[in-house]
């Protein structure tokens, strides 16, 4: 199978050097096995997104020597998509309308009655109160429901694991997707989520390897759960080191020294970038 890898930043802001690491790391994956390195805009956040942003993405890569395919995927172009999918979840009882606001769900977390994993679970309301609530133009998200992902896998969800590749092999991993609890998968104004469209976008990209900061190891739980239930194939994992900053915290887009445009504008090279990240051969 064709090695197919990914870069795919939100333009909410401008791509710092964490972010060269990162698609460095994917450009050189996916030409060493002779295969394709591809770009994402994961702009689903209108609210944050910018079009100088992105425009910066394109300027930043280019300027640190990577070459995508083309097209390049914007996930805005695709929210009917992620929206039919949700429906279909929905068809199926594995999401719910969730009306509970972040406090609500606060309290609900420090009940003495909560389950002690600390996951958040809950279920679709009564028919009529969620009519009710509609009617109201209540705020929702979109949940998967847990126990029913449970029922729907059986004893295949308590074996769910994903494949992680490290510097010494291909190792399986237990996937432990139920600590997640009923997470958001989409909202009333949104028909999707992070988890949600990028899950689907890899598939259909044909995405064969994931590779990606030690910060999101953990999703690739849920992802592999969601890979199952949408009766999808799951890309094989990497997880790479972080770039921290001098305060040993990880890079922020906040972090304006840090940014690609900040390191340009002073004048450093893309050798110079480079020459700061642990092993880049590009």
């Amino acid at each position: 199978m064709e090695t197919v890898t990914r870069f795919a930043p939100s333009p909410t802001g401008y791509l710092h050097i964490g972010h060269a690491y990162s698609a460095l790391i994917n450009f050189d994956q996916a030409i060493a096995a002779g295969g394709h390195f591809l770009l994402r805009i994961e702009d689903i956040d209108q609210t944050r997104c910018r079009p100088e942003y992105e425009a910066a993405i394109f300027e930043d890569l280019a300027w640190i020597g990577l070459t995508w395919k083309e097209p390049v995927l914007r996930q805005s172009d695709r929210m009917a998509l992620y929206e039919t999918r949700l429906a279909e979840l929905e068809s199926r009882g594995l999401v719910y309308r969730c009306f509970k606001s972040r406090k609500d769900i606060q309290d609900a977390m420090s009940a003495p009655h909560h389950s002690p994993v600390g996951a958040f679970r809950s279920g679709p309301l009564a028919a009529i109160e969620e009519r009710d609530a509609l009617a109201e133009g209540k705020p929702y998200a979109w949940r998967l429901s847990m126990s029913e992902a449970e029922t729907t896998l059986g004893d295949a969800f308590s074996t769910l694991t994903f494949v992680e590749e490290t510097k010494t092999g291909q190792v399986e991993c237990p996937a432990d997707a139920g600590h997640f609890g009923d997470v958001v998968l989409g909202r009333k104004d949104s028909g999707t989520s992070y988890h949600l469209s990028s899950v689907i976008d890899d598939a259909e990209q044909g995405v064969t390897h994931v590779t990606r900061g030690k910060d999101l190891r953990d999703a690739a739980g849920l992802h592999v759960l969601l890979y199952k239930i949408l009766g999808l194939t799951p890309p094989v994992y990497r997880h790479h080191d972080l770039i921290l900053g001098d305060d040993g915290k990880r890079l922020a887009k906040r972090d304006h020294a840090a940014t690609l445009r900040a390191m340009r504008e002073n004048s450093l090279s893309p050798s110079d970038v480079k020459a700061q990240l642990p092993i880049v051969t590009t």
